[in-house]
């Protein structure tokens, strides 16, 4: 048996130092000064396993394992689970709709 909707799409927020990172500030032009910096991901696991191996350097993004504080689940809760597909365009879509509310956003 194949489990079609065990995935997740998450949204962490970030330390506001992830500003001093060139990169991530680039990626941001439109940032706005006092939102959130967030990384928006997706997996097929449960949300809080995806970032504690985040933290712990498991297959991890370099900005989350640094500069990750915790989940926002009221960011994403409504949308898991999902199949595949629709996790990786509602993954694109939440950081789209992030960065254009003037969050700073990653995505892997």
């Amino acid at each position: 048996m194949v489990l079609r909707n065990h995935y997740h799409v998450y949204v962490i927020e970030l330390s506001k130092d992830v500003l001093f990172e060139a990169k991530f500030k680039k990626c941001n032009p439109g940032y706005v000064t006092g939102k959130l910096c967030v990384y928006v991901g997706m997996t097929g696991l449960d949300p809080d396993v995806r970032f504690d191996k985040h933290k712990a350097g498991i297959q991890s993004n370099r900005y989350v394992k640094q500069y990750g504080l915790r989940l926002l689940p009221d960011l994403y809760e409504g949308f898991n689970p999902m199949g595949y597909g629709e996790a990786c365009d509602t993954e694109i879509e939440i950081g789209i709709d992030l960065r254009s509310a003037g969050f700073g956003v990653w995505q892997a």
